[in-house]
């Protein structure tokens, strides 16, 4: 495992093959050491920021110390679609995702490059998610080393959710699905991507060798991620699943929304009222996915592995 004071990183030889894209809002402090980490520990990898519409003076201290990241300072807040401006901006084959509480262990990016170079077929690899201080593994990974799906041969279990800030894609294949959904924000928006690649004929996997770090409970409070993450699974049920399991991904919402204690009902019910106010526009975009998608889907809720966020309701 990293530590915070490693030596920094030896660059690898021959032009980057992977850039690290960093979204940001209003977390300034926080985002200045982790630029100063990140670039430690994966010395010769470009870095894009794309803030969103911060008004904190992200800008001018990202350009008055870190003049050599590329910084995007966009308008307004588009929350996780910013990563897709990252990677158009960059010019690699890869792209590393990083939030700027999250970073990458040394040498992480290079055996991602490695194994997606050997692997042609893989559009997006999710590596092993440690959670500091501490270390402790993140519990979506245990999900996703048990997933009951098949083996992506050579790379590891195949996903059909991940961790963003865990996550390392093939440009090319990001694009080509159109990345995160403008209408998602940040909380749940990995899994409706990760069915879009598999449907694209990529696979998706989770892989032990490759790991990040995450110190999560910085910066500003988040209120309606739990609401945003009710919605968003709704969302990508009544985009992709067929009525019969986009019915039971609703139950299972109200049923959790009906049992859930007094602190968690009130977003749970939130967010299936914001999600019931998107229905025209889910309508006019639904493309249920194949079959073979779907039942792929229902081994994962049925086994209990599917890779949702759950530290908004603790």
């Amino acid at each position: 495992m990293a530590a915070l004071g490693d030596a920094p990183a030896t660059p690898a030889a021959g032009p980057p093959r992977t850039t690290l894209v960093v979204i940001t809002r209003n977390r300034a402090e926080h985002l200045l050491g982790n630029l100063e980490r990140l670039q430690r520990l994966s010395a010769g990898v470009p870095v894009v920021v794309v803030d969103n519409g911060s008004t904190d003076g992200t800008n001018d201290l990202v350009r008055r110390y870190h003049p050599d990241v590329e910084l995007v300072r966009l308008p307004r807040n588009i929350g996780a679609a910013g990563r897709t401006v990252g990677v158009r901006m960059s010019s690699t084959p890869y792209v590393a995702f990083a939030d700027d509480d999250s970073w990458w262990a040394e040498g992480a990016l290079n055996t991602a490059a490695d194994l997606l170079d050997a692997h042609p077929r893989v559009g997006l690899l999710t590596g092993r998610l440690l959670v500091e201080p501490g270390g402790g593994l993140d519990p979506v990974c245990r999900l996703m080393q048990d997933s009951p799906l098949d083996e992506v041969v050579g790379v590891g279990p195949r996903v059909l959710g991940f961790i963003a800030c865990a996550a390392v894609v093939r440009r090319a294949a990001y694009l080509g699905v159109g990345g995160f959904h403008p209408r998602f924000g940040v909380g749940g928006e990995e899994q409706l991507l990760a069915i879009d690649l598999e449907r694209a004929g990529w696979d998706c996997a989770y892989t032990d060798s490759v790991v990040a770090h995450h110190l999560p409970g910085h910066g500003a409070p988040r209120p309606r991620r739990s609401q945003t993450i009710v919605r968003n699974s709704l969302w990508t049920a009544w985009l992709r699943f067929g009525p019969r399991n986009a019915l039971r991904e609703t139950g299972i919402q109200l049923r959790d929304a009906l049992t859930s204690d007094s602190a968690t009902r009130a977003p749970r019910f939130a967010g299936i009222g914001e999600a019931l106010l998107g229905a025209a526009w889910v309508l006019r975009e639904r493309k249920q996915v194949p079959a073979g998608i779907e039942a792929q889907l229902a081994l994962l809720r049925d086994a209990g592995a599917l890779c949702e966020r759950d530290e908004a309701w603790k």
